[in-house]
C-alpha cells in the first residue's frame, strides 16, 4: 500500500544506526539552508523519506540507502518521482559504491542524516571528492564541533584543520533528541561545509593524525615521534613557533607550512645522507 508509513521507533534496525528524523521544522530549516544554486542533491541515508520528500521539490535527486526495508518501502511511496527522473535510489552501502574518485560524474551537493558511525568516514570522503561542492550533514553534536572548531577551541583537532583546508565550516542548527524517532541518546547538530577546494594529500592527513596524536601533550613532543628533533627545532623557530604550544593552538595555514617545511627537511636529511654514503664509496 503506498500511503502506508511504518512506525519509525519499530522499523529502525540498530544495525544501520537508524533515527528517522521527522521533525518538520528542522526539516524546513535544512531545506532553508541548502546553497541557492542548481546542483543535483546526493542523500545518504533518506531513511522513511520525510526529508527526502521535500529534497525532489526543488532539485534532482539521488539517494543512497543500505537498509534492504527501507529501499523498498522509498521505491513504492517516491514511484512517481522516480518514474519522472526527480529521484534515483540506489540500494546499498554507499561506500562500497564510492568508487574512485567521486561518488557522482558531475558536481553536487551532498544532505545527509548520518549514523553516528560512520559520520567522520563520510565526511572524510565528501572533502576528497572533487565533484562535491558542499555539505549538509546531521551529526552527532560533537563531531559536528569537532569539524566547525577553530584554532584555540580546545576541540580543534586534524578534522577541523582538514576541513579548513577544502573550505569554511559551521553549525547551521543544533538539534534535540525528540526530533527523531527513536530518539538518539545524544544531541545532534546540522553541519554545513562549503568546499572551495578538495582534499588530495594523504601524506598530510597522516601528518596531522600525528600532530594531534595526544592532544594534551606539547606539539612539538608529537611531532619527534616522526621526524628527528633537530629538525623540528629548526622548523619551530623559523616560523616563530614555541616548543610549548599544544595542537589545538596552531592555525590552518600555519600546519600546512610546518608540513611542508618539515617533510622538505626530511628529504633534504635523506639527501645528504645519501651523497655522504656516495662519498665513502
Amino acid at each position: 500500500m503506498k500511503n502506508y508509513r511504518p512506525n519509525a521507533s519499530e522499523f529502525s534496525d540498530k544495525r544501520y544506526g537508524q533515527n528517522f528524523l521527522e521533525d518538520r521544522s528542522i526539516i524546513e530549516q535544512i531545506i532553508q539552508a541548502i546553497p541557492g544554486d542548481d546542483l543535483p542533491i546526493i542523500e545518504i541515508g533518506p531513511g522513511l523519506g520525510d526529508l527526502t520528500k521535500e529534497l525532489v521539490r526543488i532539485r534532482r535527486v539521488t539517494a543512497y540507502e543500505i537498509d534492504p526495508r527501507s529501499c523498498d518501502y522509498l521505491a513504492n511511496t517516491f514511484a512517481g518521482e522516480i518514474a519522472d527522473g526527480r529521484l534515483r535510489l540506489e540500494c546499498g552501502d554507499v561506500l562500497e559504491q564510492w568508487n574512485g574518485r567521486s561518488l557522482s560524474d558531475r558536481p553536487y551537493s551532498l544532505v545527509a542524516n548520518l549514523p553516528y558511525y560512520i559520520a567522520t568516514t563520510i565526511i572524510l570522503k565528501a572533502l576528497r571528492d572533487p565533484l562535491c561542492r558542499s555539505m549538509l550533514i546531521m551529526v552527532q553534536k560533537e563531531v559536528a564541533e569537532k569539524f566547525a572548531a577553530r584554532k584555540g577551541d580546545s576541540n580543534f583537532s586534524a578534522l577541523s584543520v582538514l576541513t579548513r583546508s577544502a573550505g569554511e565550516a559551521s553549525i547551521r542548527l543544533f538539534v534535540p533528541p525528540e526530533a527523531f524517532s527513536p530518539p538518539p541518546k545524544v544531541d545532534s547538530a546540522v553541519l554545513e561545509i562549503r568546499k572551495e577546494r578538495s582534499l588530495a594529500d594523504e601524506a598530510f592527513e597522516d601528518f596531522l593524525r600525528q600532530a594531534f596524536r595526544q592532544p594534551r601533550k606539547t606539539l612539538f613532543k608529537n611531532l619527534s615521534a616522526a621526524f628527528p628533533k633537530g629538525e623540528i627545532e629548526s622548523v619551530f623557530a623559523s616560523l616563530g613557533l614555541e616548543r610549548t604550544l599544544r595542537p589545538h593552538q596552531v592555525g590552518t595555514s600555519l600546519y600546512h607550512r610546518l608540513y611542508h617545511a618539515l617533510t622538505k627537511e626530511t628529504d633534504h636529511g635523506k639527501e645528504s645522507k645519501s651523497q655522504q654514503r656516495k662519498q665513502t664509496e
